[in-house]
């Protein structure tokens, strides 16, 4: 393959694989980098189900000519838009199947440092070499982001980790575990731990834990729907607005945008999860962690209840289920001198409405656009307005080249 290329992506999930599809039917040469679904094949929990509806965990191609739906009909999976979970395996597998029909070209090594020179950009790849592109693109999930707490920082791994990194909750069968958040990953971990046989507990710092509601078991009457409609995110109209108008919430103004992004739902799990943890886990509400320490082969873990006092709990390991956070600096893949010239919102990249940065021919996307083009950035169900927008823009000034065959045949 030539090692020069108009656009590269770096990133081969949701985001990376959809724009690709773009690209391809645009005619727009390009190349993309990165392990096929890599956050969801090797960071999320097996046996997870997603929190985002059937209808809402589709990938993208220009034409939509293969969504979850058509890929759950050829294998005869059960489907329902709504009611019936998507679980993590269904996912990675359409995921899979979208890349061999829509991006065979994905070349799944790493990039390994990006830098800019002149007319363009220089990528290392994994093994040492190099590639030369006009354009990137930045495609990468929450794999970089992975949020601790200061008390939580600088421990042994061995003890404290970050829930991202718990691919087989059956390592902990008969350990004592603690889980601290409340969001979606801490709960869904937590019931996944508790089916593995671990002695699993919860500490939220919330005063509850909230679940989705379940979906209406038939169809909801009409004033339920005009008054709280479905959205990709969610019910209501505020998740219709982030979903359907994330270039009107790019024009709002910058502190209103980052206040909405880190407001936006809060911390829940989805309805599936609430028979795994209510009457099996414990869960502690309003329990801030103060300390953590390691002795004698234990984690040592002092919290501050809601009236101020501080209880300690002793376990075998702690999971710090505590999100996500967008930094600019944790792509180490960047070159440090390409990393300081990036504009930032709260340690995100300012975008332009092409999802452009502030270095030329710089792109980002997924969660590290939420702050310019909203929450919906966050879930998989961004990625279709994200690859018309990017690749609308991509196309400026790009000599094209003649249009791939549309897909691979369906696999019998």
């Amino acid at each position: 393959m030539s090692n020069f290329t108009e656009v590269a992506i770096v990133g081969a999930g949701p985001y990376g694989l959809s724009i690709a599809a773009h690209l391809r039917e645009s005619g727009i040469p390009f190349r993309i980098f990165g392990k096929l679904m890599y956050t969801w094949r090797e960071q999320m929990p097996e046996g997870m189900m997603l929190k985002s509806d059937g209808f809402a965990s589709n990938l993208s191609d220009p034409s939509s000519i293969f969504t979850l739906e058509k890929f759950c009909a050829e294998r005869n999976i059960p489907y329902d838009h709504e009611k019936i979970p998507v679980s993590l395996e269904t996912f990675v597998s359409y995921g899979d199947e979208f890349q061999r029909r829509m991006v065979p070209e994905l070349d799944d090594r790493f990039v390994t440092l990006i830098e800019e020179v002149k007319d363009g950009f220089r990528l290392t790849l994994e093994g040492g070499e190099t590639v030369s592109a006009k354009k990137v693109v930045v495609a990468v999930g929450i794999t970089h982001f992975a949020y601790l707490p200061q008390c939580f920082r600088n421990l042994d791994p061995a003890y404290v980790t970050h829930s991202s990194v718990h691919k087989d909750p059956k390592t902990f069968a008969g350990r004592k575990v603690a889980v601290v958040g409340s969001g979606a990953s801490a709960l869904d971990l937590a019931a996944l731990l508790k089916d593995g046989d671990a002695d699993v507990s919860v500490y939220a710092r919330r005063s509850a834990v909230r679940f989705h509601d379940a979906p209406h078991p038939g169809r909801e009457p009409l004033w339920q729907r005009l008054r709280s409609p479905r959205s990709g995110v969610g019910p209501g109209w505020k998740a219709r607005f982030v979903t359907d108008m994330p270039q009107i919430f790019y024009h709002l103004p910058s502190d209103f945008r980052v206040k909405v992004v880190k407001r936006f739902l809060g911390p829940s799990a989805g309805w599936t999860v609430r028979k795994g943890i209510e009457g099996r886990v414990p869960v502690h509400t309003g329990m801030t962690p103060q300390t953590a320490e390691i002795r004698n082969g234990k984690v040592h873990l002092t919290l501050k209840d809601k009236n101020g006092k501080i209880v300690e709990e002793v376990v075998d390991h702690c999971v710090v289920a505590t999100g996500y956070r967008v930094d600019v600096n944790r792509l180490k893949f960047l070159s440090p001198s390409l990393a300081t010239k990036i504009k930032r919102l709260e340690d995100a990249p300012i975008l332009s409405p092409g999802f452009e940065s502030s270095v030329h021919g710089l792109y980002f996307t997924g969660v590290s656009a939420a702050f310019s083009f909203g929450p919906v950035m966050r879930f998989a169900f961004g990625s279709r307005f994200t690859a018309f927008r990017v690749t609308k823009y991509l196309a400026r000034g790009v000599k094209r080249q003649p249009v791939a065959s549309r897909a691979v045949a369906a696999t019998s």
